[in-house]
């Protein structure tokens, strides 16, 4: 196959922004439905768990069928239901709907965080690989950015407060559609084994030789992700209820720092070592969660903020140490599905930390909860720092360095590495 345009890995960048804007865009939106359907904090964050559902779905078979057959087979349904979700989301006034329409934007998201991020790096040439690779991995977070921006400038600023921005979501899409059926994608990834009909669908994983470099990323990542999962379920509650003030157009501001501040670090940490990316990453996670819990305390918004910007910056200094190290090490043939494994598990915490914070906010209050969430995943965040400290002299499993440096992956600098692929980082909430 003849090597493409250049501004193709551009342009193929494009879809991901745009289904990744679909995957926050209802979050500053979830008080206004609170108001007109009724519900409480524990089915917000059920809703939320639902998305999570369709995503970690969709990553446990997507990153294979990528691989072995071609990106449009994933991409296309992908962006079908991406159409019909964002249908449902304007059209919705019940809770089942709410629940389907998360449901099915999970699955958009999913095919596009294997498929559509792996598109960009297979449309790139040789010399353009860790360009690429920036450009997926900010194009994710880049896109997980917009939408609730978008979301909440429009419900304030323009007619019909729930419907306009799916209106505006449901072109986007189109265009992005039409992208995606031009891209000159090769039919099979490069390096992937022939396609097995009885292994067709299995669960993500990475070689055995990289596990412990999975295990690791996921060490630091997952809670990462779920800090800011947190703030994209239980966010906009927590500036209505505690903080008073129902600003719609705060709400999506607040998620938009927490991204933009992923996407801004991941170009500013371009020269660090992973392992460094990792443990800043750790760090900064659980000055996140101090600062969510002072926020509860004095109902500040100062304080809401600053662990939103905290949490973005832990989450991607995480993602980009994690995929970087896999990268590296990971063939690529086994990318994208070490990848989604990366991003599955990092999600599944994502989603069940949040709910169970929303359920029992129920039970107790929100106050507590936030409390008892902000301690775990500190906690947590910890843990994987020390694995990762640890890790630098483990042995074994292929992942040793040259020299005994530790696992290859914790010790490279990410200017030499090609950055990742696919995906994947939060997304998204990501979530």
């Amino acid at each position: 196959m003849p090597t493409p345009s250049p501004r193709w890995m551009w342009l193929a960048a494009w879809p991901v922004v745009a289904v990744l804007a679909l995957s926050n865009e209802p979050a500053p939106l979830y008080v206004l439905w609170q108001d007109r359907i009724g519900f409480s904090a524990a089915t917000l964050t059920a809703i939320y768990a639902f998305y999570i559902a369709g995503l970690l779905g969709t990553l446990t078979v997507a990153g294979t069928l990528s691989d072995r057959f071609g990106r449009k087979p994933v991409l296309l349904p992908g962006l079908a239901l991406g159409l019909l979700a964002s249908a449902m989301f304007a059209t919705a006034h019940s809770v089942p709907v709410l629940l389907a329409a998360r449901l099915l934007s999970g699955i958009a998201v999913g095919a596009f965080l294997s498929a559509g991020m792996a598109a960009v790096s297979d449309l790139a040439d040789r010399t353009q690989k860790r360009t690429a690779g920036l450009i997926a991995s900010s194009s994710m977070v880049g896109g997980a950015a917009v939408g609730p921006l978008l979301a909440g400038l429009l419900s304030e600023l323009a007619p019909g407060p729930s419907v306009t921005v799916f209106l505006l979501q449901l072109g986007l899409l189109l265009t992005a559609l039409v992208v995606v059926l031009r891209m000159p994608l090769p039919r099979r990834a490069p390096g992937a084994a022939p396609a097995a009909p009885q292994r067709w669908v299995r669960i993500p994983s990475a070689p055995r030789a990289n596990r412990r470099q999975l295990l690791l990323g996921l060490a630091v990542f997952a809670p990462a992700i779920a800090a800011t999962g947190f703030v994209l379920s239980l966010g906009p509650t927590l500036l209505a209820d505690l903080l008073h003030t129902s600003s719609r157009i705060l709400s999506g501001a607040t998620i938009f720092v927490l991204f933009a501040a992923a996407t801004a670090i991941q170009f500013a940490a371009r020269g660090l070592r992973v392992r460094t990316d990792l443990l800043t990453g750790a760090a900064l996670t659980v000055a996140s969660m101090a600062a969510l819990v002072l926020a509860v305390r004095t109902t500040s918004v100062t304080a809401l903020v600053t662990s939103a910007v905290l949490a973005g910056l832990g989450q991607g200094l995480t993602q980009l140490g994690a995929l970087t190290m896999l990268s590296s090490n990971v063939p690529a043939g086994r990318l994208a599905e070490a990848n989604a494994a990366l991003t599955a598990g990092g999600y599944l915490l994502a989603g069940a930390l949040p709910v169970a914070a929303g359920a029992l906010s129920d039970v107790t209050s929100l106050n507590t909860a936030t409390a008892l969430f902000g301690a775990t995943v500190a906690a947590l965040s910890l843990a994987g720092a020390t694995a990762v400290l640890r890790g630098r002299n483990g042995t074994g499993g292929g992942d040793g360095a040259p020299g005994g440096d530790g696992p290859r992956g914790v010790v490279v600098r990410a200017r030499h590495v090609r950055l990742p692929s696919a995906v994947r980082g939060s997304q998204a909430e990501a979530r």
